[in-house]
């Protein structure tokens, strides 16, 4: 069975000073000293100029933002995404979870810096709130035909095959639950 991404987490982190001469602790001190903000920016960092493989570079810049699930409290991450301006959009993240949930209990929700992934084996979607007016969707769906309403993710975001706007609860329908279902069904 595979492991979870928590377990390889753990796994990288007790493999690092081994595998690359440093703790995880030295690797965050060397990246944040490049005064550097953005994850890609990080990961290209420390493989280009310190030679680490993309996992690891991948994991020191995800604890070093705590931008995983793993480097700061779940709750506390998904506060932050619907506060402000965008703190009436949480009733639809609240439905878009509900649904689901109901899924199967081995549906994993793991809240990111800025989004909310939903994983069964691997990523089968996720939530953004993108605007202060509108929740975004992404699902993977690979050769699904784009509709209207089914657009291809483009810039959205590269670990989804499309996206789904949604603005309101009503939008969390039938029809948006059951491309979740596929997505999670071929995860």
């Amino acid at each position: 069975m595979p492991k979870s991404p928590d377990e390889i987490a753990a796994s990288m982190i007790a493999n690092m000073k081994e595998k690359t001469g440093k703790t995880l602790e030295q690797w965050i001190k060397i990246a944040k000293a490049t005064k550097l903000e953005k994850h890609g920016q990080i990961v290209k960092s420390l493989k280009t100029d310190h030679g680490m493989t993309h996992g690891f570079a991948n994991t020191v810049a995800h604890k070093m933002l705590a931008s995983d699930a793993g480097s700061a409290n779940a709750g506390d991450l998904i506060d932050a995404q619907y506060a402000g301006p965008k703190a009436e959009l949480r009733p639809i993240y609240k439905a878009l979870i509900a649904e689901i949930k109901k899924f199967g209990k081995d549906v994993e929700i793991a809240p990111k810096k800025s989004y909310v992934s939903l994983r069964r084996n691997k990523q089968f979607a996720l939530i953004q709130p993108s605007t202060k007016t509108r929740v975004d969707v992404g699902i993977n769906m690979k050769g699904a035909k784009t509709t209207k309403r089914l657009e291809a993710s483009g810039s959205f975001n590269t670990m989804v095959s499309h996206r789904v706007r949604t603005a309101d609860t009503k939008d969390v329908d039938r029809e948006l639950v059951g491309w979740l279902k596929k997505a999670y069904s071929d995860a």
